[in-house]
């Protein structure tokens, strides 16, 4: 009869995947390097499968790996709940609350303080990135994220609603080709963010739903960097309303195709859909959704500082 899997090679492995490096994962769950890799060769030999590619610089996921890590987790998450249901009931959250948020997001790091001061026996982990983070197989419980759609399997409390929109200088419009139906964007310069993917779009928003293909002579995953791109006469950038509102009112950017181009977008607090959601998960949320209405904008004051200069 086959041994059962062991929860301690289940967590070397989803760990590993986590930190992608085997030296990290052994450190941050505080046993040897060679542990953790018996325990990952033990693993394989009682699957009968190769989980992990390794080279001297990465490690990959085989086709056999991401279907474990997807079982894996949900396992582990399993005996996590179980082992709370037994615990004192003390009022006390613990344990590992992973989360990915965007940067230069105003006033979060007071709230992640504030979180860390009030439940000090979690250890809390705060990742700040521009990457469209996979929570499930890059193993995080819950990220913030602003766009116009979601990913199936994910659960999302909306923290505020915007809408992009196509914007321009009035420059860059004096000197361009007409630009009077979505037809016309291909003989413009386009000014793209990223993807999911990581990759710049190849596609904008319509009204009304629906979307127009596009290629772009200029990409960037910071919005920011768009905005200035734009207010410099680099061509025609789809932002957010909230980031364009000041250079809109002074008249350095101008609307572009407004009944076209352009949807609702959402910002939001996700975390992967299941049965029972870890209570420092569900804390957390509760918690941003509570701080977002005072601190998840952009004021008049804080536009102006940030709102670039054309020279």
């Amino acid at each position: 009869m086959q041994e059962p899997l062991e929860t301690a090679e289940l967590l070397a492995f989803t760990k590993t995947i986590e930190c992608s490096s085997i030296s990290r994962a052994a450190a941050e769950l505080g046993i040897p390097r060679a542990t953790l890799g018996r325990r990952l060769a033990r693993l394989e030999e009682r699957l009968g499968a190769r989980l992990l590619r390794r080279t001297t610089r990465s490690l990959a996921l085989t086709d056999a790996g991401e279907a474990l890590h997807v079982h894996a987790r949900r396992v582990l998450d399993a005996v996590a709940q179980a082992e709370a249901s037994v615990r004192p009931i003390d009022g006390a959250l613990r344990g590992d609350l992973r989360v990915s948020v965007p940067p230069q997001l105003s006033g979060f790091a007071e709230l992640a303080s504030q979180l860390a001061r009030q439940h000090p026996e979690l250890r809390l982990q705060v990742h700040f990135s521009t990457r469209h983070v996979d929570l499930r197989r890059d193993g995080y419980d819950v990220a913030i994220r602003a766009g116009t759609e979601l990913e199936p399997g994910l659960v999302a409390r909306t923290l505020m609603r915007t809408r992009v929109v196509a914007v321009a200088s009035p420059d860059y419009l004096r000197d361009a080709p007409p630009l009077r139906s979505r037809r016309d964007l291909g003989k413009h310069r386009l000014l793209l963010g990223f993807n999911r993917d990581e990759l710049p779009q190849s596609a904008w928003p319509l009204r009304g739903g629906g979307s127009r293909s596009v290629t772009g002579t200029f990409a960037s995953n910071d919005l920011h960097t768009l905005l200035h791109a734009a207010v410099s006469g680099l061509g025609i950038a789809l932002l957010p309303e909230l980031l364009v509102a000041a250079s809109l009112r002074d008249g350095e950017l101008v609307h572009v195709l407004p009944e076209v181009l352009g949807a609702e977008s959402r910002v939001v607090v996700v975390y992967p859909e299941r049965e029972l959601v870890p209570p420092q998960v569900r804390m957390f949320v509760d918690a941003v959704v509570a701080w977002a209405p005072d601190h998840l904008k952009l004021p008049e004051a804080e536009c102006e500082r940030r709102r670039p200069r054309k020279r």
